[in-house]
């Protein structure tokens, strides 16, 4: 028996922000100083490490459970078979339901539920629920779809990553120019082919060195006594950089396959720089060479939507919308990402 992906779908908000949008921002370093460098220098800066142009911005009508929504509703084609004979909808998102203009996250319904109603599914035994597990909780919720139906427990699943993170960053910080909104879509189920999931990987790093530097903290401003999404970004790099390719690695190695043979790798869209460093750390545990075109992006014009950059990188590329790089029966994939945790994960899957 395999467990495949059958279909995807993704959502890209419309509102397109460019770098020169934040120009007129007041940047703040930690402790409420003005940094000395223009913002001109900064931005560029910025630009030039995370490979960001543009990032995407949801509708103000739009809140993180209605883009999940379009996204579930693109894979699922509105076929009402397929929405009736789901078994499970695993949500994954990190600040739930944040209206427009507030601060305040909603949680309860959960945006599972949300979706599920939206979509208007009736089947009481299709069971609905959130994941929180930081920037690889689109994965996450992959992985334990896979296990639910390996198990018997279900016959298929829609895993959803979603995440309207432009409302929950804090304007005073130049790490706001990273995050994005998005949501990414999959239909996983049971299947007489071979091919599918093959192997992952999953690990949580806990120690005092590394729990929070992904955190929800306070405004660099100090009269904002509200708290935002909060990064350590060199300690997060070099976390990274040790502890993914490690991830893949062993995940690969449980696969049982050669590195030669994987095709792509669709790790997290969390910076441009970062993310090359992490594929070539990791063909350097093997003494080879990046291969050309291994690596799908999209970073440059949708930014950091956490949870939701995979499977919306990975629908693109599958609809051919990502410049030299196609997907073809048989191929072997890599899907990986690291976030807040701190966790990291991995899975080696056959198209």
């Amino acid at each position: 028996m395999g467990v495949i992906i059958t279909k995807t779908g993704c959502y890209i908000p419309n509102f397109a922000i460019k770098n020169d949008k934040f120009l007129q921002n007041s940047f703040l370093d930690e402790k409420g100083n003005t940094f000395l460098k223009k913002n001109q220098e900064i931005i560029e800066k910025f630009s030039s490490i995370t490979g960001i142009k543009e990032r995407r911005y949801a509708d103000k009508n739009h809140n993180t459970s209605d883009l999940a929504t379009f996204a579930a509703l693109k894979a699922l084609d509105a076929n009402e078979e397929d929405k009736e004979s789901i078994d499970y909808i695993i949500f994954a998102h990190n600040f739930g339901d944040t209206d427009f203009g507030s601060k305040q996250s909603g949680l309860m319904p959960s945006l599972a539920s949300k979706v599920k109603s939206n979509l208007n599914i009736k089947n009481p035994n299709c069971v609905a629920y959130d994941l929180i597990f930081g920037c690889p909780g689109w994965l996450e919720g992959l992985i334990q779809a896979y296990n639910f139906i390996k198990s018997g427990a279900a016959k298929k699943c829609l895993v959803i990553g979603a995440e309207t993170l432009s409302r929950v960053v804090d304007n005073f910080d130049r790490d706001s120019m990273i995050f994005s909104d998005g949501a990414g879509a999959v239909i996983i189920e049971k299947s007489n082919s071979k091919n599918g999931v093959i192997a992952y990987k999953t690990v949580t790093y806990t120690d005092s060195n590394e729990v929070d530097i992904l955190n929800f903290d306070c405004s660099y401003d100090p009269s904002d006594k509200h708290k935002y999404i909060k990064m350590k970004g060199r300690k997060v790099y070099e976390f990274a950089l040790k502890k993914v390719p490690e991830a893949i690695k062993e995940c690969i190695e449980k696969a049982n396959i050669n590195i030669e043979e994987i095709k792509k790798v669709f790790i997290h869209q969390a910076n441009m720089k970062m993310d090359e460093a992490i594929v070539k750390r990791l063909y350097q545990l093997y003494n080879k060479e990046i291969p050309e075109n291994i690596l799908p992006m999209n970073i440059q014009s949708l930014g950091n939507s956490s949870v939701a950059t995979i499977p919306t990188l990975f629908d693109q590329v599958l609809r051919n919308e990502i410049i030299n790089h196609k997907l073809n029966k048989n191929d072997i994939i890599v899907f990986a990402s690291v976030g807040a945790g701190m966790n990291v994960n991995s899975m080696v899957y056959k198209i």
